[in-house]
């Protein structure tokens, strides 16, 4: 699966162990693979960036953001995962046992993690480019995919259990005999994004866009 022989075979142990294999029997004691899964999931990030920096030298920095929060996003490292086979990797007992909503996601980063700390950025990158990205990632579907800023604005409030409310009304411009929609967002009552559209869903997505992108800067 690698396409390489690992120097350090304990480290890919360790990355198939998710954390709820510590609550099982056989499995006490052991460590698991949150510390692989946080460095797994820098190290993802930064290699699909420099990867769509190369890939399109003409796109924007909102552009290559979307494409990759796409590629990165939990439930499409699910998909990837079981692409490449992951879960064959993982004990059976863990697998029955695991209420992890994406156990296989989080192993493919802890993977990434183990391949980093083993053999470095340059082997991290070769694998996840070259078994994973040019592979089983339709680059051109996912570009072409509209984002859904809607969506993502409440997942990440509902992840914080952070109140999300938008507040749309229509708007007559003046001097414009078409009417348009105008939407606010706030979270915990205090506002993050305005958006404006011919239609309500246009609206709130632009403010959910503008919201996001208020997060990342904050």
């Amino acid at each position: 699966m690698l396409g390489f022989f690992p120097r350090k075979p304990s480290l890919y142990k360790e990355a198939f162990l998710p954390r709820s294999a510590t609550q099982l029997q056989s499995f006490s004691g052991q460590i698991h693979n949150e510390r692989l899964e946080y460095l797994g999931d820098a190290v993802l990030d930064s290699i699909v960036a420099d990867y769509l920096f190369r890939k399109f030298p003409q796109g924007s920095e909102g552009f290559m953001s979307q494409v990759r929060a796409r590629i990165v996003k939990r439930k499409y490292l699910d998909y990837l995962a079981v692409q490449i086979g992951i879960p064959a990797f993982i004990p059976a007992a863990v697998l029955s046992a695991s209420n992890s909503k994406h156990l296989f996601g989080n192993t493919l980063e802890a993977l990434i993690g183990a391949i980093y700390m083993d053999r470095g950025y340059r082997h991290a990158r070769k694998f996840f480019v070259r078994r994973i990205l040019t592979k089983h990632v339709d680059l051109a579907k996912i570009v072409k995919k509209d984002p859904d800023y809607k969506s993502r604005i409440i997942e990440w409030a509902q992840k914080k259990r952070i109140e999300v409310l938008f507040n749309t009304e229509e708007e007559f411009p003046k001097g414009n005999s078409s009417h348009a929609f105008v939407a606010h967002l706030f979270l915990d009552h205090e506002k993050k994004g305005t958006g404006r559209g011919a239609s309500k869903k246009e609206a709130e997505q632009q403010a959910a866009r503008q919201a996001l992108f208020a997060i990342r800067t904050s």
